[in-house]
């Protein structure tokens, strides 16, 4: 029997019509396995990307604009590829594809080693693909035996949400000043530039085994996986193969195939021995496409659908360190590990034979740019021009524009060497005051410790006070009230669920709001870990420690008791009535606690912002402190009389 155009919904219509390869979303509609819905405005974006992107092909055929994947491979990206040059060039030049890199969070900050795979995503970003930064949530609990003999440490849970949180926002500073280098560098963003920080918790949480191991495990053959070097030598050299750390590549492969089919994800990058995993996601990729069971899903294969990918090179410097390494330690983004003023340095110090390829693979710098730098730096290489260029682009990437120039202002005055910087002319940033628009780059330090009695005893508002994300606790108590702050938590998590145990790998935020002390504990992740932001930038990953430990450590909080104004006022009214303190000292000690408690310029402080206690403790003291130096009776006893 024959079906009529009236018996079938509008939806099954528009399916079989794409299928058929009708309508000008079809094939990105078979590659994200669904059928996507636009109103006509939205589709005429579509349409007039689509148009833009088949005009800058015929460029690019014309040789009037450089071929992305040609500036890869002059700038030195590409080593080893899954995949023919031909066949990325082709796809490249035809489809806005996706591409990803991975980063596992297995320590508390990214170092410069993890920048080098990003770059080629950063740059595909700016020329109109899609760029996705991966945070394996997931398989950071497995550990990449990729090249190792001895099997990784598990993390512990908090390490592993503290590093989450932490990677999370240095990937997000990063995005920002990809935005900024884009700028300087005549980019203009279009509508069609895509970029994400994506967690691959977000599936795996929800991912049933039975359909990994009925669609990818059917075809996977032994063979092939055990005959991987690294299987090899971790068996017969190294502590043995776990059947987790084996099957870390699959892990990986579905990350790539789950982001294949809902963003276009096509391209996997990768460092330099990443090689074989990202060989085996290919070969995933392909086998779950092909094991779709619902035709309507199914993704057709081909040159221009099948997945592709490519290492970047290991880098050593001339004495054959592996790059990024200073001192047998890591050179991290993270200003806290490793300062800027540090990070510059280090690029400062890379040879003359190793600053030209430096400058290629980590800055923004057309190749006319670089070749002209070369040029005057070989006029006069004690001046180390091209070293200074190099270290002020990687600063201003990692850290943005303002640390880049405050840099090497800075280096410049403790060296007392003018510094030439070609195309630069270096100026102080104007100073951050209270009205300047908060930045994540500006972001203060994100892991701490506060005592176990303050979490556990003291209200919301006390706590948001103390780690420095209010003013005051009564401002805290207005943060909670108004639901300006978050705390980490799980989706749909109720705070009056008693002792709900965290799921690290779910942590979202949810907006804070007054409660009982004692329900704060239900927001603890594995009994001692706190997170809180306030807004969208200000970030605090807080570890509870005991009180013992506490105070062993000999650190302070905003609004601890017994560390303020009135308990300084009342030891040395103490000590001055005691006469273990002459009024002389102890006017002395009070010029150094004015001038340290100081209000920053520009900023008056109004006597009623003192407590009355405050106030009435610095009387007494004074009364003392008089009587002391005339003798007799104190003025208020002699008011009295």
């Amino acid at each position: 029997m024959s079906m009529s155009r009236g018996s079938v919904c509008r939806r099954c219509l528009l399916t079989m019509k794409s299928m058929a390869g009708g309508g000008p979303t079809s094939t990105y509609a078979q590659q994200r396995g669904k059928k996507t819905w636009h109103g006509p405005k939205y589709q005429a974006k579509i349409d007039q990307a689509q148009a833009d992107w088949e005009e800058r092909a015929e460029k690019i055929k014309k040789g009037e604009i450089q071929h992305t994947w040609d500036m890869f491979v002059e700038r030195g990206y590409v080593k080893d590829t899954a995949g023919s040059h031909e066949t990325i060039r082709k796809l490249m030049l035809h489809k806005r594809i996706g591409a990803y890199t991975g980063i596992d969070p297995t320590a508390p900050s990214l170092h410069i080693g993890h920048l080098l795979p990003l770059m080629p995503i950063f740059w595909m970003y700016m020329h109109g693909y899609a760029g996705y930064t991966l945070i394996g949530g997931a398989t950071a609990k497995i550990g990449d035996p990729t090249d190792r003999l001895v099997s990784r440490t598990p993390l512990k849970r908090t390490d592993l949400t503290m590093n989450l949180t932490k990677i999370h926002y240095q990937l997000k500073a990063l995005w920002m000043n990809v935005e900024e280098q884009a700028r300087r560098r005549g980019f203009e963003k279009d509508w069609a530039w895509k970029r994400a920080v994506v967690n691959n918790s977000t599936w795996w949480n929800s991912l049933p085994l039975i359909e990994v191991l009925k669609r990818l495990g059917d075809s996977m053959r032994m063979g092939p996986l055990l005959s991987r070097d690294t299987v090899k030598n971790k068996m017969s050299k190294g502590d043995g193969m776990s059947f987790s750390e084996f099957t870390y590549p699959l892990m990986q492969g579905w990350d790539w195939w789950h982001m294949y089919q809902a963003n276009g994800i096509q391209m996997q990058i990768g460092g330099s021995d990443q090689y074989g995993n990202i060989v085996t996601g290919v070969e995933t990729v392909k086998v779950v496409r092909d094991n779709e069971p619902d035709p309507a899903k199914k993704i057709e294969g081909g040159p221009f659908n099948d997945p592709v990918g490519f290492t970047v090179p290991l880098l050593t410097d001339s004495a054959g360190v592996k790059f990024g390494k200073s001192a047998g330690n890591a050179v991290w983004l993270d200003k806290f590990q490793t300062s800027e003023f540090d990070l510059y340095g280090y690029f400062v110090r890379r040879s003359d034979q190793e600053v030209e390829k430096l400058l290629k693979l980590f800055t923004f710098l057309p190749m006319e740019n670089i070749n002209e730098a070369m040029k005057i730096h070989s006029e006069n290489p004690a001046r180390r021009v091209a070293q200074h260029l190099l270290a002020f682009e990687v600063v201003g990437l990692v850290h943005g524009m303002n640390a880049a120039h405050r840099t090497a202002l800075n280096h410049q005055a403790r060296y007392g060497k003018q510094i030439d910087i070609p195309g630069v002319t270096l100026r102080m940033p104007k100073a951050a005051t209270e009205d300047t628009p908060p930045s994540i780059l500006d972001a203060p330090k994100m892991d701490m410790q506060l005592p176990e009695s303050l979490i556990m005893g003291k209200s919301i508002g006390r706590i948001l006070y103390a780690a420095g994300l209010a003013k005051s606790a009564s401002e805290g108590h207005r943060l909670a009230t108004q639901q300006g702050a978050y705390i980490g938590a799980m989706p749909g998590h109720k705070r009056t669920e008693d002792n709900k145990v965290m799921d690290y790998s779910q942590l979202s935020f949810t907006p804070i709001k007054l409660w009982f002390p004692q329900e704060t504990r239900n927001y603890l992740i594995d009994g001692k870990l706190l997170i809180l932001r306030k807004g969208k930038v200000q970030i605090r990953v807080i570890e509870m420690v005991s009180d013992e430990e506490w105070k062993e450590s000999g650190q302070t909080y905003p609004g601890e008791p017994g560390t303020g104004a009135l308990r300084m006022l009342r030891q040395q009214l103490k000590m001055l009535k005691s006469g273990m303190l002459t009024p002389d000292e102890v006017k002395a000690n009070l010029k150094n606690h004015v001038e340290e408690e100081a209000p920053p310029p520009g900023f008056m402080k109004f006597p009623d912002q003192d407590s009355y206690a405050i106030r009435r403790a610095t009387q007494e003291l004074m009364d003392e402190i008089h009587q002391k130096e005339v003798g007799g009776d104190s003025p208020r006893e002699e008011r009295r009389e």
